[in-house]
């Protein structure tokens, strides 16, 4: 799977600038304010890595700066999933704690090719840094207690492979999480699609990076670590004026 997302970003970068080259615009194509919502994956995620949120304005002619919120699921490189042997439900054998990102970042975003206002590739060039809050949430496994079945933070010392049942609801340990303070960086060039100039469609391509001031142990048994950088794309959607 990662290897395909970075095939992928290769791939899409070349022929989305190469296609660019035919839609540079030079006209009156102006805005100052821009809000995105995006949908992210990157190489370290699940099928949806998170959501993020970008608010950015005009510094000067083809600049912006802004920022942004983005909150995502980061896995360890070796969870796999299994079925569990008595009710056929999914798992992730070894794993102890979920990592939620939090970024908050600050944003310098230069515009290299404009559009057209109804037609056209824009592509940006962005990058952007600032702090993470990692929460550590306990992974819930659901467990057969004699007549009945509950679920409790998975425990390696304490649970068998065969006695799980499954997962927890979703969501569920978050209020216990530990929190582990950090930073974020990233880079990456950003290709607008939209056919009308107020709104925004389009997909981010780049690499990011978040770093904790310790080890995130998420699973117990194998090397853990406090550095996760990723290949990502992000599909968005937003509005500007």
């Amino acid at each position: 799977m990662n290897r395909i997302l970075v095939a992928f970003l290769g791939t899409f970068i070349s022929v989305c600038v190469s296609f660019s080259a035919f839609g540079q615009y030079s006209g009156d194509y102006e805005y100052s304010k821009e809000m995105v919502w995006g949908i992210t994956k990157a190489t370290n995620s699940g099928l949806i890595g998170g959501f993020l949120f970008k608010y950015s304005r005009e510094l000067k002619e083809d600049r912006f700066h802004g920022g942004i919120v983005e909150i995502v699921n980061i896995k360890h490189p070796q969870e796999q999933k299994y079925f569990a042997n008595e009710s056929g439900n999914t798992f992730i054998w070894g794993k102890q704690h979920y990592l939620y990102s939090l970024r908050l970042s600050y944003l310098r975003e230069y515009t290299f090719f404009k559009k057209a206002a109804q037609q056209g590739v824009q592509v940006n060039g962005l990058v952007a840094a600032g702090p993470t809050l990692g929460f550590e949430a306990p992974y819930y496994v659901e467990v057969k207690k004699g007549q009945f079945t509950v679920k409790e933070p998975y425990d390696p010392n304490v649970h068998d492979y065969n006695e799980i049942l499954g997962t927890g609801n979703i969501l569920q340990g978050v209020g216990q999480s530990s929190v582990v303070p950090g930073l974020n960086v990233k880079a990456a060039m950003a290709f607008e699609f939209g056919a009308f100039k107020s709104n925004v469609v389009g997909v981010e391509v780049g690499f990011q990076c978040d770093i904790f001031t310790r080890k995130i142990i998420i699973m117990p048994t194998t090397e853990n670590y406090g550095v996760f950088p990723s290949a990502y794309a992000t599909l968005f959607y937003g509005s500007r004026r």
